[in-house]
């Protein structure tokens, strides 16, 4: 990057330079002691103690990048969210955008701008849930950045993934009389994001995990590319009413849903049943919006998880929801949408 000191970003990453920040032990001892935690997979040629990370794609392959900043009071507030938390949910970002194209990851980049006061427990315990979440679908953490944050805590995660050539699931391929499916069930995040707005309720991780630690769905995205069904494909980040219309942008097409087909999702104990407005316009979901074509046939279940239609892609360029009464009415783009004026 401009302006670094060092020439070496994938020997800084985790924290090297967080020695300022009141680390108890030396850059050297420091390094050695990520370098043992971040265990390089067998797609990474040179990892971490280089200038550059040095990665192999399987032969036949094509590469996917993504990208995602998580950025304190935006994203996540220490005061709401544990750090195991605050580090899960940053690779699961970059991980679901990997499972929205029918991809496998490979490795992550981790750049980190920390304030100078930030405890090191906190620290430890973003990359404890970090990792884990990195061990559990085999991604290797291969380099990064850090630096000094004036404030809070941000976090930029680079995810590289793979997929066989010529099989990438865009969101382009959408066309009319496909069917439109979703994983899972929506709205979980939002709704206990207003939980936590509210101050209502006392809020246990446990209790609300598809918020505190959400599931990104690489397993349901390998076996809809493998069996080549879905036509179109996103992750369900910005709300589903947000999100199928980037699908219908993106494809030329418009769509019908049908309202009382939204799996609506349940939180807390006792469990109760989320708004159909969470499900419709909350985000951070990271379930996978599909398209399929009607001459194929989807299971109801995929990797253990629900499978559900919810709607059909239309040749009008707009989206209408049918309500449970037979009523039409045009749905528009609520989700969360950064720069947007409310």
């Amino acid at each position: 990057m401009p302006g670094k000191e060092s020439n070496s970003s994938t020997e800084r990453i985790c924290f090297s330079s967080i020695l300022a920040f009141a680390m108890p032990m030396s850059e050297k001892a420091l390094i050695a002691r990520i370098r043992r935690k971040a265990v390089p997979g067998r797609s990474i040629v040179t990892g971490i103690g280089d200038d550059s990370a040095v990665l192999k794609i399987p032969k036949g392959h094509q590469a996917l990048v993504t990208t995602d900043f998580s950025l304190e009071g935006v994203h996540f507030r220490r005061e709401w969210h544990p750090p195991e938390s605050v580090g899960h949910r940053c690779l699961a970002r970059g991980l679901s955008d990997i499972a929205a194209m029918g991809g496998e990851p490979v490795a992550a980049f981790l750049s980190l701008a920390l304030p100078r006061k930030l405890p090191q427990k906190w620290v430890d315990g973003f990359m404890r849930g970090f990792l884990r979440l990195a061990d559990e679908y085999g991604v290797s953490l291969a380099g990064g950045d850090t630096a000094e944050s004036p404030t809070g805590v941000l976090a930029d995660i680079i995810v590289l993934g793979s997929v066989p050539t010529g099989k990438v699931i865009l969101r382009s391929g959408a066309r009319p009389g496909d069917r439109i499916y979703v994983t899972g069930q929506l709205g979980a995040s939002a709704a206990t994001l207003k939980l936590l707005l509210e101050g209502k309720s006392r809020i246990r991780p446990s209790n609300f995990r598809r918020h505190f630690y959400p599931v990104p769905r690489i397993d349901v995205g390998r076996f809809l590319r493998e069996k080549n069904l879905a036509s179109a494909m996103i992750d369900i980040s910005d709300g589903l009413s947000t999100d199928l219309a980037h699908i219908c942008e993106e494809s030329g097409v418009g769509a019908e849903i049908l309202e009382q087909a939204i799996p609506k999702a349940t939180i807390g104990r006792p469990a109760r049943v989320v708004d159909i407005r969470f499900g419709l316009h909350g985000g951070e979901d990271y379930e996978l919006l599909f398209t399929v074509s009607r001459r194929k046939r989807v299971p109801s279940r995929i990797a253990g998880v629900a499978v559900t239609q919810i709607g059909q892609i239309t040749r009008t360029k707009k989206i209408v929801m049918i309500s449970e009464r037979g009523t039409a009415r045009e749905l528009r783009p609520q989700g969360w949408q950064h720069f947007h004026t409310r």
